[in-house]
């Protein structure tokens, strides 16, 4: 076998001992990780994570199970208290996708989250990325399971760049099967494996090459590190932008135990426009009901 130089991709197989080896032994202990966990604290966990810190995420994911151990006890409320119990982990949407997806679990599966992909992907609000996620988390089968952490990890150690494209591309899900063990549940250890590494170590920022399990084998180590060549990272901002007026009316709405008139709404932000603009992107998503009498509530259907 000749060495490997700076542009290859180093075989699959010579990755996944120690990457997995490193995960048994630094894996933080999360709740959806735990037995008890189940299917379901898998699919809310993954829901919440989307786009959100796991600090941010603990509490609200706790209180959550807590109040709807089954996808059953969810759906059986409206789904304004979905939202209301998502707090102020962003994106809200994601709370009515969830009680979507927990209505349709109940009514199509007995309340059993489904453990085939098709069936998942089928679910309201799942994507390919969660249903890979859920099949392999929970039911440790065999998928590609592909986040921001494991696209960088795979870009770096496999491609040599350093960061991966804005979109998720066929050829990074193309090299994420061909990178997959063939065993069912080590591939499924292996998914778990290459997102932590790159929650914790191979970070978006002020990567720690030095515990790197992989370094030695790592591409855009052995290329010298080059710096990133292609389209500009896209960088979130928050203050002054809709989805910030948007946060504070619904945080009026959630804070609420009736409907609340115009006026408490207005009081949040002071430039009409953009309030109206937002307002109304919230009535338009169904994350806000408007009543016959101009007061605004959580959604109730």
């Amino acid at each position: 076998m000749t060495a490997m130089t700076s542009t290859q991709t180093p075989p699959a197989a010579s990755l996944h001992s120690p990457v997995i080896g490193w995960f048994e032994q630094h894996a933080r202990d999360l709740p959806w990780r735990r037995p008890e966990a189940g299917a379901w604290g898998v699919m809310v966990s993954e829901f919440m994570l989307q786009q959100t810190p796991v600090s941010r995420v603990l509490p609200v994911y706790e209180q959550w199970l807590a109040r709807w151990p089954r996808p059953a006890d969810l759906a059986a409320e409206a789904p304004g208290e979905a939202v209301r119990a998502w707090g102020r982990l962003g994106y809200p949407r994601r709370a009515l996708r969830l009680h979507g997806a927990a209505q349709a679990i109940t009514e199509r599966h007995g309340g059993d989250v489904p453990s085939e992909h098709a069936q998942l992907l089928a679910l309201p609000g799942i994507g390919e990325y969660t249903a890979a996620a859920v099949a392999s988390f929970a039911y440790g089968q065999r998928h590609a399971v592909l986040d921001t952490n494991v696209r960088r990890v795979f870009a770096r150690a496999a491609s040599g760049i350093q960061y991966p494209p804005n979109a998720t591309t066929a050829a990074e899900r193309k090299l994420a099967r061909a990178l997959l063990p063939d065993e069912d549940e080590r591939a499924a250890r292996w998914a778990a494996a290459t997102m932590e590494l790159g929650a914790l170590v191979c970070t978006a920022r002020n990567e720690s090459c030095d515990q790197c399990p992989i370094v030695s084998q790592c591409a855009w180590r052995l290329a010298g590190k080059p710096a990133h060549q292609g389209p500009a990272r896209k960088g979130q901002t928050y203050a002054g932008t809709d989805r910030q007026v948007r946060g504070r009316l619904l945080a009026v709405l959630r804070d609420a135990a009736d409907p609340v008139p115009q006026a408490a709404l207005d009081a949040v932000w002071q430039e009409p426009v953009q309030r109206a603009r937002a307002l109304d992107g919230l009535v338009a998503d169904g994350l806000v009901e408007p009543l016959a009498d101009g007061r605004y509530r959580l959604p109730m259907t």
